[in-house]
């Protein structure tokens, strides 16, 4: 083997996560202004002693993150605001303006993109964000969107993944695993209209799953009810890669293990029988899925009766010590080590 041989590493070998630590460990924030850079859902910038600017990025790539022959253009430009908005919310900030950039195959008519944008001024009404700039260019493989977002937040409120402390409480907004299995539900029809075009897709009863994975509402709610509340959270994620992937990602961070109740895990009944359906652990599904755009959060013991029994929360699990693992703690109390399974980008 060649010295060359040697060196060469394949990137989906390191992962997302991984190659973006590789090709970003030389950065070092030299304005003082800058005062968090690369590792959580967005950067923070001071803006003054009271109040910091959050930015944050994603792109949508056709083949890749969304398959137009079920995809509507117009939830497609929705979902895109909503993924980014979703990280400012994860830092319990509020966003405020958004840049749009696109790069265009020649097959997409004008219409068809004033069919996205309408799903895009949309999502922009809807989270009372401003669409203030962007670029668009050429692209020889499909649709990809790529959208900026810049948020403002509070000091004594921003929330990052790192702040957890051990006894915390670990919750978790809305239910989980419903994206997921919109996805399988989309995959299976496709599958089926590609042996014969001319069988109907069966949907009918899926709705709320299918609409959890094509136009997913990110929780800005749970930002004016922490307000409501009177609570900050110690730490915080929004659910993308899926509840293992996040909950490793606020252990690291803040330097603890995390265990979760699989019989705590908030999924709903037509998740329950979808998955049967499908053959699907359900508890698979909602540790694994992604997507689901809800807030993985904790909480130091002395906010529990601020929040006990509100519809909005379920309280999942508790901090550990880091010499502990990660654990996924069944009805039984059998405890298994938490694995990341969820979306991996490469």
């Amino acid at each position: 083997m060649s010295e060359n041989e040697k060196k060469h590493r394949e990137i989906d070998a390191l992962g997302e996560f991984g190659l973006i630590e590789t090709l970003t460990k030389g950065a070092v924030l030299k304005n003082p202004s800058s005062i968090l850079g690369v590792g959580d859902d967005a950067a923070e910038i001071e803006l003054s002693a009271n109040e910091s600017i959050l930015v944050s990025s994603d792109m949508l790539v056709e083949g890749v993150h969304f398959n137009l022959s079920y995809v509507p253009l117009k939830s497609l430009g929705f979902k895109a605001v909503s993924v980014n908005v979703s990280d400012i919310f994860a830092m319990n900030g509020k966003p405020e303006q958004i840049t749009v950039s696109l790069g265009i195959s020649s097959k997409f008519p004008v219409e068809a993109l004033e069919e996205l944008y309408k799903g895009i001024h949309a999502a922009c009404a809807f989270y009372n964000v401003d669409l203030v700039g962007g670029d668009t260019v050429s692209s020889y493989s499909g649709l990809i969107l790529s959208v900026n977002v810049i948020g403002r937040v509070s000091k004594k409120k921003i929330t990052y993944r790192a702040g957890a402390k051990e006894n915390d409480l670990v919750l978790v907004t809305g239910d989980i695993g419903s994206s997921y299995l919109g996805l399988q539900i989309l995959e299976r029809e496709k599958g089926v209209f590609l042996e014969n075009p001319n069988i109907q897709p069966k949907l009918e009863g899926y709705d709320e799953l299918i609409k959890k994975q094509i136009q997913p509402i990110a929780r800005q709610d749970i930002i004016d009810l922490f307000q409501e509340l009177d609570v900050v959270p110690s730490s915080m994620i929004d659910i993308s890669d899926g509840l293992a992937s996040e909950a490793l990602h606020l252990a690291k961070s803040s330097d603890c293990s995390i265990s979760l109740y699989s019989d705590k895990l908030p999924i709903t009944e037509k998740l329950i029988v979808t998955a049967e359906e499908l053959n699907l652990d359900p508890y698979m599904c909602a540790m694994n899925g992604g997507e689901d755009y809800e807030l993985l959060f904790t909480i130091g013991q002395k906010d529990y009766a601020k929040i006990k029994n509100h519809p909005s929360f379920s309280v999942i699990g508790f901090v550990t010590d880091k010499s502990q693992d990660s654990l996924l703690i069944d009805k039984n109390n059998s405890a298994v080590k938490i694995s990341a399974q969820g979306w991996k980008h490469f």
